[in-house]
């Protein structure tokens, strides 16, 4: 049996990545509100604006008129729900496909592979999730000035399931399995350069294969990570315009399903709409990747080094 610091090497992986969402979100959730706000803007840009002055505008209208705390961290806990439980149980799925997945010669997994544990993984988390972020969407879309909007976490699950049902707790989900092919790309993509580094130093000799990992430097796993990131990002985007307006209070009978949703959008908004609130969601994606892969990353060597 692997060794282990809980006692399983899958746990261990899921408290990296509890962790890991945790610190990344809480750092980061004012640039979730501002895209999430702008996701769900179906009126059609008439003017052309700076992307990062638009998001840089938007900070300060939300400071002004709710308050920084309470207006740009509003919505903060269905969010660090939503987030550490699915980093968590995304590398612990992550984890425990790869293990049962046949390997080659070398003990190595393909790209394919990492393809599709990655989105088997991902496929299992949105369904586990999905509430968490239904909550996020109709809290980060309005203020604590709205009538009759949810209050917190506990408010909002609870009324979401008195009101509107399994239907209301799993609205979205649609496009966020769609979503999976996004944590597929990025961590295929991860997965795939730091194997290649790897490989690299293996041919170089100047690591015993034991030790590659460890060896890696911390600028080595944010680029890394940043890279794998913006690529998954640009890739998939529009499916988190589709889900942010099917998990919207305000919308939520604009839109009959996914295609009719499609379809409005770009009538109405133009292909541009299906990048609404693209700016502050790649300025979070770079800070928040960042710090996500090195605080899972140095968990998970900290674990190792610990394990007993």
């Amino acid at each position: 049996m692997s060794r282990s610091f809980t006692g399983s090497p899958h746990t261990d992986q899921a408290l990296a990545g509890f962790g890991a969402g945790l610190v990344s979100t809480t750092i980061l959730h004012p640039l979730d509100v501002i895209k999430i706000r702008f996701q769900v803007d179906a009126a059609k840009q008439s003017e052309k604006r700076p992307l990062i002055g638009g998001t840089i505008k938007a900070f300060r209208e939300i400071c002004n008129t709710e308050g920084f705390f309470r207006g740009l961290y509003r919505g903060v806990t269905p969010n660090m729900a939503g987030a550490t439980a699915s980093w968590g149980f995304y590398f612990w799925w992550y984890s425990l496909i790869k293990k049962h997945m046949p390997k080659d010669d070398q003990g190595k997994l393909s790209a394919v592979q990492h393809l599709l544990a990655s989105a088997e993984a991902g496929a299992l988390t949105a369904v586990m999730t999905n509430p968490f972020w239904v909550i996020k969407t109709r809290m980060c879309t309005t203020t604590r000035f709205t009538p009759d909007a949810y209050t917190g976490l506990w408010n909002g699950l609870t009324r979401l399931a008195r009101e509107e049902g399994i239907r209301g707790l799993y609205r979205g989900m649609v496009p966020a399995l769609f979503g999976t092919s996004h944590g597929a790309i990025q961590f295929m993509a991860y997965e795939e350069m730091k194997k290649a580094r790897n490989d690299l130093r293996k041919r170089a000799g100047d690591s015993p294969a034991h030790e590659l990992d460890a060896r890696l430097s911390t600028t080595e796993y944010l680029i890394m990570a940043a890279s794998s990131k913006v690529t998954a990002t640009v890739a998939t985007y529009p499916y988190q315009v589709l889900r942010s307006r099917l998990q919207d209070r305000q919308t939520r009978d604009t839109y009959k399903g996914v295609w009719d949703c499609t379809k409005k959008i770009y009538a109405a908004e133009g292909g541009i709409g299906f990048y609404k609130g693209l700016a502050p969601n790649i300025i979070r994606v770079l800070p928040g990747t960042c710090i996500t892969f090195l605080v899972y990353e140095n968990l998970s060597q900290y674990f190792k080094a610990h394990a007993s």
